[in-house]
Formats: C-alpha cells, structure tokens, sequence
C-alpha cells in the first residue's frame, strides 16, 4: 500500500496524550431506529452531545463491506494514479491537506458531490463497480438522514415533520460525501504519540452519518472541552449535529466539535455523508422553537455560511460571525 509521501510525520502535528475514559462506550447515547422511542432519545443525544449511535439502521452490512473493499482498492493504488482523480477542487482526490487555509492531516480522501457523479480520471483499472456502489450508497445515507431528521422533528414536537429533512431531500441539496484513508502510521507504535489525523472541527452541515472500518482514531469533546474516544464500530452509524442544526434550533443542539487521530498500526477508512441545505436557504432558528426566546444567530444563507467556513480553520469558531451579541 502506498502511504502518503514525503517528508515524514515532523510536518504533521501531535498532541498529548491524555487519561480516556475506559467506561465511555456505556455513555455513548445508542438509538435503535427500530424501537418507538427512538424520537425521544434522538433528541436528549442532541442536546447533551451533538452525538449518538445508531443500530438497526437498515443498511446490509454486505453493502457497506463492498464499498469498504473498493475504497481500500482506490487508497491502494499508486499516488500518480490516485492524483488524476484530483485535486480536490473542490470535488476530488486530497491528500493531506485540508481545505484552503494550511490545515494538513495524516489522511488521503475523497470528496464527492451527491448530486452529480463525480467523473474519476483514472485509467488502467476499472472503477465501474466503485461508481454503482457509490451511488447506492449516498441513496442510502440519504434515505437515513431524512429518517433521523424526522425523528427530529417528533421528538421536538413541531410541524411539520419534514422541516428538516425536505431540505436534504430538496433536489438543490447541497449534500456531500467524504470517503477519508488513513494510512498505519509505523512511528506512532514506536514513539507513542498521537498524530492528528483530521483536526478539531465541527460539521457546518445540517448532520452528517458516519461510520468506519473497526480501527480507533475518532474523539468528540464533551462539554467541558475533555476529549474522548469512540470505540469504533465499523457495523453500526455515528450521527453528528451540525453547525446549520445548532441554528435551526437556536442552540437547543449542539454541534459537535471533533477530530481524528492517526493509528500506529492499522489504517482507518472512514465514510461520511453531510446532509446539507440548498445553497440559497435561509438558516435562521424555527419560530416554532422560540417560544417568546430571543434569537441567538443572525440569519444567514447556506451558500454564505459555506463560504465562510473555506475562508477559516478548522479550529475557528465558524458560527461567531453569526452568533448575536447580547445587549449588555
């Protein structure tokens, strides 16, 4: 397999190690989509992470382990062949760095519109099996965005219960789809750092679903700011609030800010959708979630916050341009 090129790991950043919490597998919020309580349960995730996992989401597994094996094929091939597929601009093939602003990881990626096949410029291999299973896949993850969002909407007790999901469904949805590779990172056994892979961030989407092959590296950071790891679970989904989320329900959900770290041994392939509004939506907290409370954001469009976000780091605050001052 090929890893990612020259020069080594000095370039990347590290942080410290810090105590994991070894019982926060039990304190993960779980939804079985199945169970009439799912609504509820949704919405307590929401407001106490911006995070849960999802089982019996109705996805085959033997679906997913198909895409899994065909990403791993792609990320396999050599850069030069990998590179015609890019630059990642901003649909493509990236490798390490990330976005337009300096931020680099340890991690290769494609990015891919939902809206309209991505045309891969790759020659000598036949990625027509990867295209079909793409596409099958991105309907499915839409599909369970909707469901989830709507799920939503009943937990909050507001109508209609589509007022989140018609905007992933919308024809002009600004949806997109991340395939990330991790390579083994060898040093990391040997020095016992932990290498950022994908830096700190939140999703400035409406939500996103993601799920991984059964390699560790994802961490949220809980309210306090302390940052813990997520087992990994490569057959079940990990659902984020977004930033556009946070918004709609004037900070009733939080977005959650989160990051990856490289792994020492095994490489980490991780698959995510970004359920987004069309460009030209207003985002602006529901009336309907109010009740008689000032507005803690300032309106906005999608395409102006999108915009915003590929002017900033990771780390930045993306929502404080938005963010009303209370008046002292």
């Amino acid at each position: 397999m090929v890893l990612l090129s020259k020069p080594t790991t000095e370039q990347f950043t590290y942080v410290r190690n810090n105590n994991m919490s070894t019982t926060f597998s039990s304190s993960i919020p779980l939804v079985d989509l199945s169970k009439p309580d799912a609504k509820n349960l949704i919405v307590k995730a929401c407001e106490d992470f911006g995070f849960f996992k999802v089982i019996n989401h109705g996805i085959p597994m033997e679906a997913i382990s198909q895409l899994e094996s065909e990403a791993f094929k792609f990320f396999s091939l050599p850069l030069t062949e990998k590179e015609k597929a890019g630059p990642a601009n901003p649909f493509g093939y990236g490798n390490k760095k990330i976005g337009l602003n300096g931020d680099v990881g340890w991690v290769e990626y494609l990015l891919l519109t939902t809206n309209e096949e991505h045309n891969f410029k790759l020659y000598g291999r036949d990625i027509e099996k990867f295209r079909c299973l793409l596409k099958d896949y991105k309907c499915a993850m839409r599909n369970m965005a909707c469901k989830i969002l709507d799920l939503m909407a009943e937990g909050l007790k507001i109508q209609p219960k589509n007022v989140f999901s018609k905007l992933v469904m919308d024809k002009q949805s600004d949806s997109i789809f991340r395939v990330n590779h991790y390579p083994a990172c060898p040093e990391l056994a040997i020095n016992g750092k932990n290498l950022i892979g994908f830096g700190e961030h939140t999703d400035p989407q409406i939500i996103s679903l993601l799920r991984s092959n059964n390699t560790s590296g994802f961490q949220i950071s809980l309210r306090d700011g302390t940052w813990i790891s997520v087992p990994p679970d490569h057959s079940s989904f990990f659902i984020n609030v977004g930033d556009s989320l946070q918004v709609m329900t004037n900070g009733r959900f939080k977005s959650v800010r989160h990051r990856v770290l490289a792994n020492g041994i095994n490489p980490r392939l991780s698959m995510i959708y970004f359920g987004g509004p069309p460009l030209s939506e207003k985002i602006a907290p529901l009336p309907s979630l109010m009740k008689g409370k000032e507005s803690l954001y300032k309106e906005f469009t999608w395409f102006e916050y999108k915009n915003s976000t590929y002017g900033s780091r990771l780390a930045d605050n993306r929502l404080g341009n938005y963010e009303r001052i209370a008046a002292s």
